[in-house]
């Protein structure tokens, strides 16, 4: 399948490209979210490569330039002023400008910008719908960890109850807007499921309240609780105990996808070879809470688990030198890294025998090394000390070689963890709990001896203790509170460590159970894997089931219900795309600049499965979703606010009821958070960047006669020509330079 990356990367570079000015050269103009966005795709040289002389923040003070720009923005009311500011006044910041916004433009923005004085100078306007962040090939987020807070954590008070949830809606809303986003990228209108659990009622701030419901029906009014004589009354009453987060999500996304048809009546286009439509299926993070506490085994898991990797992306390594220094190297860990990408959805042991194998090939590949090969890691790490040839080599060659040194140094440092932390017996009780079966397919006895020596020794971390008890009281479906006392005294955890658990309920887990209480009814449950071959990863998230489950088309349409469509309800004539009437509008005009040669791509027209995880999603999910790809024959993407880790997700378990203070996503909390009175201004709050202060001297730069500019509303400027676009330069020599001059050190961040 197509990387995401690659088409974002596409996405970007076909807008830049398509602005090209009669005297060649451009400028950038970004703000600080959008140069962010661009710098997770693109290079700053692939940027200059496009014929970029200069890329400049809008938020500095900038000098007037004789050049057009290319302004690459979100749709905040700041950015409209400051668009607006650079053509008024007498000011005229560049020659023209063109307009991408990375997620569309509002009305009232869209007046402000054709009824200003910069009107005239503004040659396009196009949305891009890029607002969201492609971590690989088959995985984005929209990077919004405080989600999970807003989500699960309770309100303080019965006063709170409106606040918190006015916020959450907001949250909701704003995340609506990126899944959407990606929708639009791919050119997906999907038919849209959400989890709708049934063994619990709404968590957070959802869950029904006096001051949040509508009021009950009246005394005396017997017949209202029957499914034909309910009335109005009672089912706005009874709809408070069905509003979950991911139904309100759901519907979200769908009016945003919805809306924008109705804006773009050729949405999706229609490809070639047709593409099966897609299905997007959100969840969250309470559909299975034992997926983040497990020790998990395949490499990018395991790494991410045991090690100090920061986002997911950046490690820092010590690496010795051929002259036996220790340095300290930083990594980063993306699709870049081949090694990286070969190998971290597979076994911890099937890693380590394709390293030693593809070193041992590489070193007979590059007759520069020397050596008879290595038997195990340790002989790996001492070869590549010794190598005097080390800084000869190519530089694909070195290239491969730190790719090797980074991965057998992260190898034998989780195999390091492993054995000191005792995880084999740690992970086979954590397996026994999740799966509910031992190795032998039967339910096991001895849980609770097993486990309570691995709580009583005091060289296991409480961490690990942690995780194991929160496994073994969702294996129970929750124990008397006695029991669970002495677990927590077994174990000598902190306060904080035993309010991680606790914080379990907050997710719709019962960790209390009663004499009388029987077992929860639970629609989605485990299924017993049979190809397993390790005993220490038998659980599979329960994402696997549901993602296997749809594309056979046995998922439980009660668990997981259609927000509008579903296949079996589609007629032929939805298909029907009528003809797009031509318009002169700045929002609908398309010219020429717009059609610019798309890059490359693969031809590909499998049916795509996009899951939605809110509130964090773990690697074991986005290794099923790579996994699941190929048996399915779908292309599968799964996103989320962002990723977690168990040590993270412990972290956040233990101040879920403090509203999020201390913690690494919002450390002052959500709680003294208010709504705002619009989107557009918590819109323009997120992205809010201040002003730099005036410049001492800034003198007025008179504006051009207007008869020198195309009027936007009554013309769109056409792509101009490529004639006479090069720089006036005697010599070829003299062009080079002056290109070369152009292209370094214009940074204005």
């Amino acid at each position: 399948m197509a990387s995401l990356i690659t088409t974002v990367r596409s996405k970007f570079l076909e807008a830049i490209r398509s602005v090209n000015p009669p005297g060649r050269w451009k400028i950038l103009v970004v703000d600080e979210h959008s140069q962010k966005l661009l710098g997770s795709v693109l290079k700053q040289f692939d940027i200059l490569e496009e014929n970029v002389t200069l890329i400049e923040s809008i938020s500095t003070n900038r000098e007037p330039q004789q050049f057009e720009a290319i302004y690459i923005l979100m749709p905040t009311t700041q950015n409209v002023d400051r668009i607006i500011r650079d053509f008024s006044n007498g000011r005229q910041q560049y020659l023209a400008a063109h307009l991408f916004f990375l997620e569309g433009l509002p009305e009232p923005l869209f007046q402000r910008l054709t009824e200003s004085a910069a009107e005239p100078y503004l040659k396009g306007l196009r949305e891009l719908f890029l607002n969201f962040w492609v971590l690989e090939a088959q995985t984005f987020c929209v990077n919004e960890p405080a989600l999970f807070f807003n989500m699960y954590s309770p309100p303080r008070s019965e006063a709170s109850f409106r606040g918190a949830r006015a916020r959450l809606e907001e949250e909701l809303r704003f995340l609506a807007k990126s899944i959407a986003n990606l929708c639009i990228t791919l050119n997906e209108f999907p038919y849209i499921r959400y989890y709708f659990p049934s063994h619990h009622l709404p968590l957070g701030p959802l869950q029904p309240n006096a001051q949040t419901r509508a009021p009950p029906p009246t005394e005396g009014s017997g017949r209202w609780r029957t499914n034909l004589a309910r009335g109005e009354t009672a089912r706005a009453y009874e709809a408070a105990d069905t509003e979950f987060a991911t139904r309100l999500l759901a519907f979200m996304v769908q009016q945003n996808l919805d809306e924008h048809k109705r804006s773009n009546s050729d949405f999706p286009k229609p490809s070639d070879p047709p593409r099966p439509r897609a299905t997007l299926i959100i969840t969250d993070r309470s559909m299975d809470t034992v997926a983040p506490l497990l020790h998990e085994f395949t490499y990018q898991a395991m790494c991410n688990d045991l090690l100090p990797i920061i986002d997911g992306t950046k490690y820092m390594y010590k690496f010795q030198s051929a002259q036996g220094v220790q340095e300290d190297k930083a990594a980063t860990l993306s699709d870049a890294d081949t090694v990286w990408t070969e190998i971290r959805h597979i076994h911890m042991r099937e890693a380590i025998d394709k390293l030693m194998a593809d070193f041992n090939k590489f070193m007979q590949d590059n007759a520069g090394f020397k050596g008879e090969g290595a038997a195990n890691l340790n002989d790996m790490k001492d070869m590549l000390a010794s190598l005097p040839q080390y800084q000869e080599q190519r530089e694909k060659a070195t290239l491969r070689m730190d790719q090797f040194s980074l991965h057998l140094n992260m190898a034998q440092d989780c195999m390091n963890i492993f054995e000191r932390d005792k995880l084999t017996a740690l992970a086979s009780v954590e397996q026994n709990c999740a799966t509910g079966l031992t190795p032998e397919g039967k339910t096991p006895k001895g849980l609770v001896e097993e486990m309570v020596p691995l709580l009583d020794a005091r060289d296991i971390v409480n961490a690990n203790k942690v995780r194991i008890i929160a496994l073994y009281i969702q294996y129970r479906e929750g124990v008397p509170d006695e029991d669970r006392r002495r677990l927590y005294q077994h174990a000598r955890l902190s306060l904080a460590e035993q309010d991680a658990v606790n914080a379990l309920a907050r997710l719709g887990s019962r960790i209390t159970r009663g004499p009388t209480d029987k077992d929860i009814k639970k629609k989605l449950k485990q299924k017993p894997s049979q190809d397993e071959e390790y005993d220490l990863s038998r659980y599979k998230p329960l994402l696997t089931n549901v993602i296997e489950d749809h594309v056979a088309n046995k998922l439980d349409s009660s668990l997981f219900p259609y927000v509008k469509d579903s296949p079996m309800a589609v007629t032929q004539a939805a298909t029907l795309r009528p003809t797009v009437t031509p318009t002169t509008s700045l929002r609908s005009a398309k010219p020429s600049w717009h059609k610019a040669a798309r890059s490359q791509v693969t031809v590909d027209n499998k049916q795509r499965v996009i899951v939605f995880v809110a509130g964090g999603m773990t690697y074991s999910e986005i290794r099923e979703a790579y996994k699941l790809s190929g048996p399915l024959n779908r292309d599968i993407l799964i996103g989320s606010t962002h990723t977690t880790t168990p040590g993270r997700f412990i972290d956040d378990l233990k101040v879920v009821d403090l509203n999020g203070v201390g913690s690494r996503a919002v450390p002052n909390g959500v709680a003294g958070q208010t709504a705002h009175e619009s989107f557009q201004e918590y819109y323009d709050q997120k992205y809010f960047t201040p002003d730099p202060p005036p410049p001492k001297s800034a003198a007025p730069v008179p504006d051009p006669p207007k008869e020198k500019h195309h009027h936007l509303l009554s013309k769109i400027s056409p792509s101009p020509s490529y004639s006479g676009s090069t720089i006036s330069v005697n010599s070829s020599t003299g062009e080079k330079k002056e290109e070369k001059k152009k292209k370094r050190g214009l940074f204005h961040f």
